[in-house]
């Protein structure tokens, strides 16, 4: 029988990366002449990858761009991530644990994230969980990203899993559609980002801390999933 294969989001499920993406986003506004976005109050502009995340916030301060415009300041904000990517972003309570569980029992582990393919590969290693992961997905990895369900299925894929014994663990809407739609039991970490209550995407189930991931995972498991 495949090993379950259980699969990750990034930012705001592993790791808790708002510092750096808000830090160098708040850089960005004010070298476009605009205020700097509040820490706590931009995480919901997290989950869709970093290019909505510019344009929503620059919207919200009245700044729309032109498509050549998005790709310069998306451009320099990428450079400007990268140099910090991983300053002040720290794996959330319970989740370094977890994946060590995880891998004592025999179970495949993958991520697969909005996140720019090579960023993420480089703030997996810099925290030193990159080797963790059979596969490491990004939003270029594929022609397709979340919400759309064949991310997720190539992720498993790429893992070597099988859908049939696979669970997701995700943080927001992007994360949540994608299992739901590739008919794969989802998680939701209710301590990440996301701008629509949790409740309201009625995911498999909702945990708080990751101490319960583990036997979350093994009860999905023992119930033979939902495809």
């Amino acid at each position: 029988m495949t090993a379950p294969t259980i699969v990750f989001d990034l930012d705001g499920t592993l790791v808790d990366t708002h510092p750096d993406l808000i830090g160098t986003l708040s850089w960005l506004l004010e070298a476009e002449g605009l205020d700097p976005v509040d820490l706590e109050q931009a995480k919901s502009l997290i989950g869709h990858g970093m290019k909505p995340m510019i344009e929503k916030a620059l919207k919200l301060q009245g700044r729309g761009l032109v498509q050549d415009e998005i790709e310069e300041v998306y451009g320099r904000y990428v450079v400007a991530y990268r140099q910090r990517i991983a300053r002040d972003s720290r794996p959330f309570p319970g989740i370094v644990e977890a994946l060590d569980i995880f891998a004592a029992e025999g179970m495949t582990l993958a991520v697969c994230t909005n996140k720019l393919h090579a960023l993420a590969v480089q703030l997996l290693e810099e925290l030193g969980l990159a080797s963790r992961f059979a596969a490491i997905t990004g939003q270029d990895t594929f022609a397709v990203r979340k919400p759309h369900p064949d991310h997720l299925l190539l992720t498993i894929k790429q893992a070597g899993g099988d859908p049939e014994r696979a669970i997701m663990v995700g943080d927001s809407e992007p994360d949540i559609r994608a299992a739901q739609a590739a008919k794969v039991p989802v998680i939701a970490f209710s301590g990440g980002y996301t701008a629509i209550p949790l409740i309201d995407m009625a995911p498999t189930l909702i945990l708080d801390h990751y101490d319960g991931l583990p036997q979350a995972v093994r009860n999905l498991l023992a119930q033979g999933g939902t495809r």
